[in-house]
């Protein structure tokens, strides 16, 4: 459902103040360009219950942070974000949901080195859960046309190994970190997470019944030494039409959270 408004936070930007979680969110992010959704919500939706602390890198306008929150009231997040009016959003966000005393912000890159992660605030070893949605490089997809704020979307070959490292060395020892990427993009995602975790598990997610994979969501714990588990695709829709699926309609309306 979508609340547009004009607003004036963020120079520049036509802003849509979109409702989440059958209402329960509202979330300001701009109209054109990458806008948070059905990703946003299954990455909140997947954190375990009981986690304490979240740490949600690339958090753009903050969606997946916020539907986390929402989820747990024991949670406490820190959303990272380089883009400096990205990240103004998801502090009026944090603050127009209610969760001031529960949140916090950074202003940084996620490829960042150790030490200007440090100097930022990004604490190691830190965070029960860490979850991100980065940037799919593609490298059948050639030059990437300009858009505004395109690089939310496409980043360099390479770059996912970084987002990954500082996963790994945000996230507590035990800690679970999650990802929501393109299935396309599987090989490397594995790669970088089979380096540096265990106990991963793939979920894949097909548009509709017997259709190929579009997106996966990544699980993996800091420490551990468990096989990987690769689990059924799920539909998002049903057979025909743009319904969901009782499953994912559930977890769009805030009613359960993700189960894998």
């Amino acid at each position: 459902m979508s609340l547009d408004q004009p607003d004036q936070k963020v120079k520049s930007q036509t802003l849509t103040h979109d409702a989440f979680l059958g209402g329960r969110l509202t979330v300001s992010q701009p109209r054109n360009g990458f806008r948070a959704g059905l990703d946003s919500v299954l990455l909140g939706a997947a954190v375990r219950i009981g986690t304490q602390t979240l740490l949600d890198l690339g958090a753009g306008v903050g969606a997946a942070g916020l539907v986390a929150l929402a989820h747990d009231d024991g949670l406490s997040a820190t959303l990272v974000e380089r883009d400096a009016q990205m990240l103004a959003l998801a502090e009026a966000n944090i603050e127009a949901n209610g969760f001031t005393t529960r949140a916090r912000t950074i202003l940084l890159d996620v490829t960042a080195k150790g030490a200007e992660r440090s100097a930022a605030g990004l604490g190691s070893d830190s965070y029960g859960a860490v979850i991100a949605n980065p940037p799919f490089f593609d490298a059948a997809a050639g030059t990437r046309a300009a858009a505004p704020r395109a690089d939310a979307r496409h980043m360099d070959e390479g770059a996912l190994d970084l987002w990954v490292r500082t996963a790994a060395t945000s996230a507590a020892p035990g800690g679970e970190i999650v990802f929501v990427y393109p299935a396309a993009g599987l090989g490397p995602l594995l790669a970088a997470f089979d380096q540096r975790f265990g106990a991963i598990t793939i979920l894949p997610l097909c548009p509709r019944p017997g259709e190929p994979a579009s997106r996966v969501l990544a699980r993996a714990v800091k420490g551990s030494r468990a096989p990987l588990t690769l689990l059924a695709s799920r539909p998002i829709h049903a057979d025909a039409g743009r319904a969901f699926t009782p499953e994912f309609d559930a977890i769009l309306k805030g009613m359960v959270r993700l189960d894998w």
